[in-house]
């Protein structure tokens, strides 16, 4: 049906159509069958705080989401708690980045290759993942695709008398800001577009600019980043960089490589006359001068950080997939491109066919994601099984204390049952999972009951805990109780235990 819409008419559909394709794919199994997950039960849980309880958290533990956490609490407030609260903010954030990439593409490629790289970037594995994951990831990747979208818009247009520039800066570095209270990594999307600048030889006001707005942005998020620093323990469970993480980068960047030799200058760019002080040189802002930077460069530069402390997650730098999105819509651009002489009437079914084909190649990834078992766990599930198993009385224990999200999010599941571990709870101690008991006091509590049920994780993710607290409930289980029950289910553990 595009294809024979007039090239003038063709505007809205650029955006308009990748972003309901997006948000097609993101409410499709949205949600993953009632599961829920341990990252996404740290959002639900503290959601559910008031805004003075979550502040008080966030001086112990996560300042790094806090911006989130009081987001979704305000949606969670507006809306209730369910997992389509939870996740539909990342769904619609997806949606505006494919919208961003699309106009993007459009602007410097060609409609094909806006729309190709717009419908491209909610068909990546990696973005499938995170497309409905409550967690602050894809809001960050939505906030990376405007931000390069008001660089592009001022790196492409002449300017003129009277013409004003700096909201579009200011808009700029609000972005770049916002971005870097979700996650300061995001930040790394400002030397990615550093090498664009140089890649298209912008004219000195243009990077005194850019420094400038940049500068306002990252001294603003400067505080989180310092204080997050003191909160360090908790991304130390993250593995040193190794040789084969890397694998995936590596495909990604060759990937990129790929599509950008297809990328050439096209004769219906725009140009200008004369020499520009605040523009690139005449035809050669492109696809790949503003998609490679993006992808590499924040792919690269968490390398760099992990080498001095590990924090090498592909979420991190999800943003980097708008820039693989825009190179694939090149490619798909220059196809149509190249195959215009031989069908000028067909030409166009190219990018259409192409995504029909990638969501056939693709179906395996994408009903795996919106599988429950495409996470390490289900905290929901589980909870499902401790209210058929416990009786009124019974104590419960998680192993480690992480594993009481469950509890926390599924709190009428344990009605009845004392957490005999537990002094100080989640919101009367500002953490995550509260303070529990030393483990002498573990230990004579567990001596006093009867019946005990042990929330744990499943056999094949379990890692060892080297917490004492966690020793004296093991070892008291061990000597005194006896395994009368045992259910596993999508990556947690239910024991019951009763007195010998």
């Amino acid at each position: 049906m595009l294809c024979h819409i007039p090239a003038a008419r063709r505007g809205p559909f650029v955006w308009l159509v990748p972003s309901l394709w997006t948000l097609a794919l993101g409410l499709w199994g949205l949600s993953r069958q009632d599961s829920v997950w341990r990252d996404e039960a740290a959002t639900w849980q503290v959601a559910g705080r008031s805004t003075g309880e979550i502040v008080d958290m966030l001086g112990n533990v996560d300042a790094v989401h806090g911006l989130y956490y009081l987001l979704m609490h305000g949606l969670f407030e507006l809306f209730g708690a369910s997992t389509t609260t939870l996740r539909l903010p990342s769904v619609l954030a997806v949606a505006a980045a494919a919208a961003c990439v699309a106009v993007i593409g459009r602007r410097l490629a060609g409609f094909w290759a806006g729309l190709g790289g717009g419908m491209a970037l909610g068909l990546l594995p990696a973005v499938q993942f995170y497309l409905q994951e409550g967690r602050p990831y894809a809001l960050v990747a939505a906030g990376a695709g405007l931000s390069t979208l008001l660089l592009v818009s001022l790196l492409s247009e002449a300017p003129g008398p009277g013409r004003r520039v700096w909201p579009r800066w200011t808009a700029y570095a609000g972005t770049v800001l916002v971005c870097a209270l979700l996650n300061w990594l995001s930040l790394l999307v400002l030397p990615a577009h550093a090498v664009t600048l140089w890649w298209v030889r912008a004219g000195r006001r243009v990077w005194l600019r850019w420094a400038a707005y940049g500068a306002c942005a990252v001294a603003g998020a400067l505080p989180l980043v310092l204080f997050s620093r003191s909160q360090s323990d908790q991304v130390s469970w993250i593995p040193p960089l190794t040789w084969h993480m890397m694998i995936g980068p590596a495909i990604l960047l060759a990937l990129g490589g790929v599509c950008a030799l297809a990328d050439r200058p096209r004769s219906d760019r725009p140009r200008t006359d004369g020499p520009r002080a605040d523009a690139p040189r005449a035809g050669r802002l492109s696809a790949t001068a503003v998609g490679l930077p993006l992808l590499a460069v924040p792919q690269l530069g968490l390398i760099g950080i992990s080498l001095v402390q590990p924090l090498f997650l592909d979420r991190y730098v999800l943003f980097s997939m708008l820039g693989l999105a825009l190179l694939i819509g090149a490619g798909l651009g220059a196809a149509v491109r190249a195959a215009r002489p031989l069908f000028p009437r067909r030409a166009g079914l190219l990018v259409p066919g192409a995504i029909g084909v990638s969501v056939l190649a693709l179906l395996p990834v994408e009903l795996d994601k919106r599988a429950p078992a495409s996470r390490v766990d289900d905290v929901v599930a589980v909870a499902g099984e401790v209210a058929r198993l416990g009786r009124p009385g019974d104590a419960v224990l998680f192993v480690p204390a992480a594993r009481r999200d469950t509890a926390l999010v599924s709190p009428g599941a344990f009605a009845g049952l004392a957490d005999v571990a537990l002094e100080r709870g989640p919101v009367a101690s500002a953490t995550l999972k509260g303070e529990e008991a030393d483990p002498a006091r573990i230990r004579e509590s567990l001596l006093g009951q009867r019946r005990v049920l042990l929330v744990t994780d499943a056999a094949k993710v379990a890692k060892p805990s080297g917490a004492a607290r966690d020793a004296a409930k093991a070892a008291v289980l061990k000597e005194r109780f006896k395994v009368v029950e045992d259910r596993q289910v999508r990556g947690r553990r239910v024991t019951v235990y009763e007195r010998r």
